[in-house]
């Protein structure tokens, strides 16, 4: 057991490398279990000494990890799938409202993220176009297409809305 070289981490690389991955892959998809394994070995690069059995240390590491991920994935989605179940809508209806809080809810999710997005900044929290393209990273001109094409669909869903509501 002495210090790993880096020609001997390539070695193992290349001779377990493979395999590692098609382990992984009873519990991940392929680009996931590939993660895993490049992380395995990056723990096994960054350690003092090389374990004193290296392809048993590799596969009950990319076990471990493939597992974990697994578990970890799943909980994010049942934690989303509650969340989404539990989630009250973006807006309160008030008796005074001229329009129908689900309409103008549906007619927001039905925008493409980004208009959504520029959307939502604009009127709800009050930004600028020039603020918003300091957030997003993107031209004000590019913004406030996004943001005029956006409002024009949801113009649109709201007056189908009322023309479909109508007695």
């Amino acid at each position: 057991m002495g210090q790993i070289e880096p020609n001997q981490l390539s070695r193992w690389f290349d001779a377990y490398g493979p395999g590692l991955v098609l382990y992984a892959r009873q519990w991940l998809p392929v680009g996931s279990a590939e993660d895993v394994v490049q992380d395995v070995f990056v723990r096994l690069a960054s350690q003092r000494a090389s374990p004193a059995n290296v392809k048993a240390w590799l596969f009950r590491s990319v076990r471990n990890a493939a597992i974990g991920r697994l578990r970890s994935r799943r909980r994010r989605a049942r934690r989303e799938r509650h969340a989404a179940a539990a989630q009250p809508g973006w807006f309160e209806h008030r008796p005074d409202d001229l329009v129908d809080v689900a309409a103008v809810q549906d007619a927001l999710t039905s925008l493409s993220d980004e208009q959504r997005e520029v959307i939502v900044l604009r009127l709800w929290c009050e930004m600028t176009l020039q603020e918003i393209a300091e957030i997003v990273g993107v031209p004000v001109s590019t913004l406030f297409s996004r943001y005029k094409v956006g409002l024009a669909a949801i113009r649109e869903r709201l007056e189908l809305s009322c023309k479909t509501n109508r007695p």
